[in-house]
């Protein structure tokens, strides 16, 4: 029942309770509890709108990728708040490979784009490079994680 529950949430969020016990066909108020224990649980993490962000004039989307400079384990923590401090990075990910992080990267043009990089990633603790790559389009974006169907 759980599953079916996080199917709707994570494509409806918007779904009223009385919505939701109709779609799983249990009571409003054993949806209600189901629902709360899986908040509490942190299964879900919370609730949010997801904005255009071409039409609020962001039109480049740009994968950052940082390199960090050997022995950056010191500066791993001021790197990661610096991170965290900046509104035009939606998300940020340690990966493996070539770079140490991947950041997904928004701006209103190339200019401010190159300004971000410049004035403020590259300037962040233990950073040693960064390459970046523009966003032509986008295909897809979602975040409904792939929940069994039952």
């Amino acid at each position: 029942m759980d599953w079916r529950l996080l199917n709707i949430l994570q494509t409806r969020g918007r779904t009223t309770n009385l919505e939701l016990s109709q779609a799983v066909h249990l009571s409003a108020a054993q949806t209600h509890r189901r629902h709360r224990r899986l908040e509490a649980m942190g299964i879900i993490k919370g609730y949010e709108a997801r904005l255009d962000a071409t039409a609020l004039g962001l039109g480049v989307t740009a994968f950052v990728h940082v390199t960090m400079a050997p022995n950056h384990a010191k500066v791993l923590t001021p790197f990661r708040q610096g991170v965290q401090r900046m509104p035009e990075i939606l998300s940020a990910h340690a990966v493996s490979g070539d770079t140490d992080y991947v950041l997904v990267v928004v701006a209103r043009d190339l200019k401010a784009l190159s300004e971000v990089i410049m004035s403020q990633i590259m300037l962040l603790p233990g950073v040693n490079s960064v390459r970046s790559t523009v966003c032509l389009e986008e295909v897809k974006s979602t975040h409904a994680l792939p929940l069994p169907t039952v």
